[in-house]
């Protein structure tokens, strides 16, 4: 899979765990676990990066003596996954198309 695809996909994994409710970093790793093996040096970047598109909202809680991130998808971050679905349905039909599984 070219890396490009493969970004957005992860990306749009990550918001789909966070529609279940606000989350941190080592949660997000452990639900997405049985769907995607996701590191930390993975995971983190493309946090920051939804972060940084104004995606995520973001808010530190003290967690045994130590600032756990949560992060929580907003109206844009759902807009992202809305967006990619629009763009899956069109692979899903070029595909369909290439095995020839549907007629016009």
């Amino acid at each position: 899979m070219k890396p490009q695809l493969k970004k957005g996909i992860v990306e749009v994994f990550v918001l789909a765990v966070l529609k279940n409710g606000p989350s941190y970093g080592y949660k997000i790793i452990n639900d997405l676990r049985n769907y995607i093996d996701l590191s930390e040096s993975t995971l983190y970047p493309i946090l920051r990066r939804l972060e940084k598109n104004q995606e995520l909202d973001t808010n530190n809680v003290l967690h045994q003596g130590r600032n756990r991130k949560y992060y929580k998808i907003n109206s844009k971050g759902q807009s992202h996954i809305d967006d990619f679905m629009k763009e899956w349905e069109d692979i899903v039909r070029l595909y369909d198309l290439l095995i020839g599984t549907k007629n016009g």
